[in-house]
């Protein structure tokens, strides 16, 4: 996992080549053509994921009132009032935005009814507040989304144990707390080489843990714990841990 040179084999290179490395302006060294630091863009995350998320219908903003009383014909717009009376009271209502279907044979509404707001959250208030709501001693409303009813739909008749997946132990970050040596570990970054250390105090020289070419365009730092190492991109930021070398366990893209 890592690399094979190091920091006095870059200066005895550098010697060989008659490079001052004290003169060269280290902020100015940009990442080869083709390095991503192995940062997925943000094409790649899709196409990465197996189940994209269903788009929303944008019926969020629309309740389904059911226990209505059924009304023929004659009674129909004095129970229209009445439900535009008590939902108005929530919130603002469509134009045309409250619509009761009606029974083609017997003319006489089926007993529920629909009704449009301007927000989501309006309709969603108003179902909080009238499910249940006492219409008259025969008829207790039941509201729900009008969203609800495609999530219904969905659970399937038969039930199907769920599919458990093998447990896979996750990384150890507190590892290095158990070095026998009770040694710290400190980071260094020289040019494009970052390379991490036990701090041997008794050897008078640190033992090399872990070092990568072009781990951070920017600067790398130390949870405030020493449980990560945060490492910042033009893309975005990255966390780094474990017990056996430092995975990536986090990306968080820059906006």
């Amino acid at each position: 996992m890592a690399l094979a040179i190091s920091m006095e084999g870059i200066e005895a290179r550098a010697r060989e080549l008659g490079v001052d490395l004290s003169a060269v302006d280290l902020d100015s060294i940009t990442l080869p053509a083709g390095e991503d630091f192995g940062i997925l863009s943000d094409d790649e995350e899709i196409l990465r994921n197996e189940d994209p998320p269903e788009l929303e219908m944008g019926l969020s903003n629309i309740i389904v009132v059911d226990n209505l009383p059924v009304v023929p014909p004659e009674k129909f717009e004095k129970l229209e009032n009445v439900i535009r009376k008590i939902y108005s009271q929530i919130g603002v209502i469509k134009e045309n935005g409250l619509w009761m279907p009606v029974n083609p044979d017997t003319k006489k509404t089926y007993g529920y009814c629909f009704i449009e707001y301007n927000t989501p959250q309006e309709a969603e208030l108003a179902r909080e507040k009238t499910n249940g709501y006492k219409l008259d001693k025969s008829h207790i409303l039941a509201v729900n989304m009008l969203d609800d009813f495609g999530k219904y739909m969905k659970v399937p008749d038969t039930w199907t144990p769920a599919e458990i997946n093998p447990y896979t132990p996750g990384e150890n970050l507190l590892k290095w707390l158990t070095d026998e040596k009770a040694r710290d570990q400190f980071v260094l970054r020289a040019g494009t080489l970052t390379e991490v250390y036990w701090n041997d105090v008794r050897k008078l020289a640190p033992e090399l843990v872990f070092q990568k070419q072009y781990w951070t365009d920017s600067f790398i730092q130390w949870s405030p714990l020493g449980t990560y190492l945060a490492t910042v991109h033009r893309q975005g930021s990255q966390v780094w841990g474990g017990e056996n070398g430092f995975e990536r366990l986090m990306f968080v893209a820059s906006f």
